[in-house]
């Protein structure tokens, strides 16, 4: 059977859902899809703002258009703008790429550690409960650009809550924006505040799905508190623990706000992450179209490969994933 047969058959046995399905389609075709598709095709161009245009058009003296050709007009470069990123001459790939390799496993490891914490204690019976779940989950509601500014200003040199801290406990204020590491851990710090409500959500509906008679029987049997969390909560949270681990590497890989508005990449350009040396490079100055199409290719492509093989990992420990 071919595949055109294969589709007929199913349009005629199915086509309800087909209609139904197809405005779906034909929006993320034309939102999604294109998009990508041009980009990709950019990659391969050194198309920019200056040179976009085929044709130079100019008012005449009797009111009409002249146009000429372009002699500067953008042409295929095929690989070259994958070879001048990744060899060094355009940017600083490499150095972006440690530090947000950097960036992105301290960010989910803190958002899935202090996330599972909250999730275990504000899943058991106490009073006000309700209460400290709504200003757990507040951080997430706030926009990301104000936590950003607030947390900057929070470490502000000379104006800051922190230094003021530090100076009345007779420490010297911290300049934490002129050293790499210091400027990373506010940033990482920032991160950690919008990241984990989101973490500590998604667990406790994990935690609330595990069976409680579970635990009930594990402390008949004399188990510990430990033991109960290891063998009955964790492996209870395996498969929303892979889910979200996968979503917030992601997220946290291409969260642009926070590095760009707290530490602007200070000191001298040392905390870009990937998705902001990106925006630099390409479109401070002259709009460079077909740069930053080759660092968004460079990072999809990252994202994907991860994407594949943390699937493989999980389905050789047994996950259907």
């Amino acid at each position: 059977m071919t595949t055109v047969t294969a589709l007929r058959r199913s349009w005629d046995k199915h086509w309800t859902a087909w209609a139904m399905v197809l405005p779906v389609v034909l929006v993320l075709a034309v939102l999604i899809l294109y998009p990508l598709a041009n980009g990709i095709w950019l990659t391969f161009t050194n198309q920019t703002e200056a040179n976009q245009l085929a044709e130079i058009c100019t008012k005449s003296i009797t009111g009409g258009e002249v146009c000429e050709d372009n002699p500067n007009a953008w042409s295929y470069v095929g690989l070259g703008n994958y070879a001048d990123i990744l060899t060094g001459r355009v940017g600083e790939f490499w150095q972006w790429t440690g530090t947000t390799l950097i960036w992105t496993i301290a960010g989910v490891t803190f958002h899935y550690g202090l996330g599972l914490g909250l999730a275990v204690m504000i899943h058991r019976e106490m009073r006000l409960r309700g209460l400290y779940r709504v200003l757990l989950v507040l951080p997430w509601a706030v926009p990301a650009f104000i936590s950003a500014f607030a947390w900057k200003f929070l470490f502000n040199e000379r104006l800051g809550l922190i230094n003021s801290v530090l100076t009345a406990l007779g420490f010297d204020a911290v300049a934490w924006f002129a050293d790499r590491w210091s400027a990373l851990f506010v940033a990482v710090v920032t991160n950690i505040w919008l990241g984990v409500p989101f973490m500590m959500v998604a667990l406790l509906g994990g935690l609330q799905s595990i069976p409680g008679e579970l635990y009930e029987s594990a402390e008949i049997d004399g188990a510990s508190p430990w033991q109960r969390f290891r063998n009955i909560t964790l492996p209870g949270l395996r498969p929303v623990s892979a889910t979200v681990i996968l979503l917030g590497t992601i997220w946290t890989f291409n969260m642009f706000p926070i590095i760009f508005l707290v530490t602007e990449g200070q000191p001298a350009g040392q905390t870009e992450i990937l998705v902001t040396g990106a925006f630099r490079a390409a479109f401070e100055g002259i709009r460079n179209y077909s740069l930053a199409s080759t660092y968004g290719v460079l990072i999809l492509s990252i994202l994907l490969v991860f994407s594949v093989f943390y699937r493989r990992t999980l389905r050789k420990q047994g996950e259907v994933w």
